[in-house]
């Protein structure tokens, strides 16, 4: 903590040691400012509360530095720049234009904080509406203070940009659209003329800032009366890139907003021959803005940002559904108090099956566009070696989930008896199977396996001379789908190639030695050096080993005294030995009496 403090204290000293040098007079760069410290510290994370406590100690940092405190800790003096102060030599310093700036940034950041929070505690939008004028009056004070004669020309409109920017913000969460757009444009006004006095590096700033602002004016142009506002505002979604941040959300946040006050004209929605009313609000936004966000995709520029899209659009239709399966349980509950167990599929079970049907149909179609690009990477030749490219395994993985979706799609409730939906769905699943018979075939030639590629492929001829055969009854099926004669064409290619790659492999392979069925008794574990075909060996009772084993002479363990016994030297037992030698009663009886010792 104290080294993030002595960095930011670094960091700060070599910002306002630039904020100094200037030519004429005294000037600011606020917009470089403020977006360098905002990067730096929270907001390039969406951390409000982490930039808010840095313009804190900035602040104190800034009146220590200049000696410009509000009093000591015991009592509060109240002191503010002025105009006058500007004037003075003394004061000619612009970190005290720098203190007023920190201090409008300071109650921004606190207001943006409370927006955050507000989403779940309703009653802080009183304190954030608070810390909005308070950055606002900060503002209009900063723009004062720039109006005097030694501040330059630069800063004045980079002052009278901010206020403005500043005053649309709390316009906006007032509702009052007129205002809050005079004022953004005001902003937008002068940013695009400090874009165009400077050379391209500095405008890159300036036309930042009006994209950020870009959609809250087409958004209170819309609450004005401008219907094509909507469609600006979906045309910046796309441009926003495949990246989120606080562009993306803000758009998100805007678009979901008009949507809200559309959908209370909307009441029912026909799919598959029925009427079902719709009465849940966040179904209602949903569906209405389906269409909008099919042709966002369709309009993608690039596959990061239909990815991200996809992402979107599963997101709301997740939550929508789970929306619609709260009130199917307290319709359950309610069913079973009136003992009432129709066999017809409610309404608001056909509205979950619909939702269900476009979330996995979505599924399918962003798991084929992504198929499609690893399909084009798959055919481009790698120029790093080293690196993993894609493989056929890859597309296996993606067309499993595509026939998974489609398995489900076809037991989706309301729809059994549905036999021409039953059919297309039917026709789908044997166009995938095609496509994931098509690249398993095409892992088994990788590791030349021919015999079964080839299989495999007179296999995707069948499904898809199967699909051409049903498609003629069904009009209109194959239209979402991919094209069948393209991968039919692409299937016999692929068989001429395996056969020549077959035969050409065959030749290559060097001719193993002719071996012989050798009878041979000699048992396997003693022949490993040498192959032999011994049909012996795959039968029931193969040579392996000779059982049992001959005998073998083994060593013993010797004893101690075995080994000892040629060293030792035993005592005379000669005495003892002619004793024994006298023999017969006699002997005995002389040796009782002594006689002979």
């Amino acid at each position: 903590m104290a080294a993030d403090k002595l960095n930011e204290a670094k960091l700060s000293t070599m910002e306002e040691n630039k904020e100094n040098a200037t030519e004429d007079g005294i000037g600011l760069e606020i917009l470089q400012i403020i977006k360098d410290s905002q990067q730096q510290h929270g907001l390039r994370h969406g951390d409000y509360q982490r930039y808010r406590g840095y313009c804190s100690r900035r602040l104190r940092r800034l009146r220590k530095t200049l000696g410009f405190k509000c009093g000591n800790r015991h009592k509060f003096t109240g002191k503010k720049v002025t105009v006058d102060m500007l004037s003075d030599n003394k004061y000619s310093d612009n970190r005290y234009l720098l203190l007023v700036l920190m201090e409008a940034e300071r109650a921004w950041s606190y207001a943006m904080q409370l927006k955050q929070e507000a989403n779940t505690e309703p009653r802080k939008r009183f304190h954030l509406l608070s810390r909005l004028r308070k950055a606002a009056k900060h503002g209009e004070r900063l723009e004062k203070l720039c109006e005097s004669p030694r501040v330059d020309a630069k800063t004045k409109l980079e002052a009278q940009a901010y206020t403005s920017y500043l005053s649309g913000m709390v316009r906006f969460e007032l509702q009052e659209w007129k205002a809050a757009m005079e004022a953004f444009n005001k902003c937008k006004t002068i940013y695009e003329k400090l874009a165009s006095a400077f050379t391209e590096e500095l405008a890159v700033l300036y036309h930042q800032r009006v994209e950020e602002i870009s959609p809250n004016i087409r958004y209170c142009a819309y609450n004005i009366g401008d219907q094509n506002a909507m469609n600006e505002l979906m045309q910046m979604r796309l441009s926003a890139g495949g990246g989120g941040g606080m562009m993306a959300e803000k758009l998100e946040a805007l678009i979901t907003q008009t949507r809200a006050k559309q959908a209370a004209t909307m009441s029912e929605v026909e799919w598959r021959g029925r009427t079902v009313p719709v009465k849940i609000d966040k179904a209602r936004i949903f569906l209405l803005g389906l269409g909008d966000n099919e042709a966002a995709i369709a309009q993608a520029a690039n596959e990061e940002t239909k990815e991200r899209l996809y992402e979107t659009l599963l997101a709301e239709c997740r939550d929508t559904i789970q929306a619609v399966r709260e009130e199917l349980k307290t319709e359950a509950k309610q069913r079973e108090r009136s003992d009432d167990a129709g066999g017809k599929v409610s309404n608001l079970q056909f509205l979950h099956s619909y939702l269900t049907y476009i979330k996995l149909w979505t599924v399918v179609k962003r798991n084929e566009s992504m198929a499609h690009v690893l399909q084009a990477k798959l055919k481009e030749t790698q120029p790093d070696e080293n690196k993993r490219g894609p493989r056929p395994q890859d597309l296996i993985r993606l067309y499993d989930i595509i026939l998974q979706s489609l398995t489900e799609l076809s037991s989706l409730q309301g729809l059994e008896e549905d036999h021409t939906f039953q059919k297309e769905v039917a026709l789908k699943m044997l166009v995938y199977k095609a496509y994931r018979c098509f690249f398993i075939a095409q892992s088994y030639v990788l590791v030349k396996k021919w015999s079964e590629a080839l299989v495999l492929y007179e296999r995707v001829l069948k499904y898809a001379k199967e699909v051409q055969s049903k498609a003629k009854s069904l009009n209109n099926s194959l239209k979402d789908l991919p094209d069948v004669q393209e991968l039919i064409t692409e299937v016999n290619a692929e068989k001429y190639s395996l056969q020549a790659a077959a035969i050409l492999d065959t030749e290559d392979t060097p001719e193993a030695p002719t071996q012989q069925n050798v009878r041979d008794n000699t048992p396997l574990c003693e022949r490993l050096e040498t192959f032999h075909l011994d049909p012996a060996l795959v039968g029931k009772q193969p040579n392996l080993v000779q059982f049992p084993p001959d005998f073998q002479p083994i060593p013993c363990k010797p004893l101690f005294f075995d080994l000892a016994l040629n060293h030792v030297a035993f005592p005379p037992l000669d005495d003892k030995v002619e004793q024994k030698g006298k023999g017969g009663l006699t002997g005995y009886i002389k040796g009782i009496f002594g006689f002979g010792s």
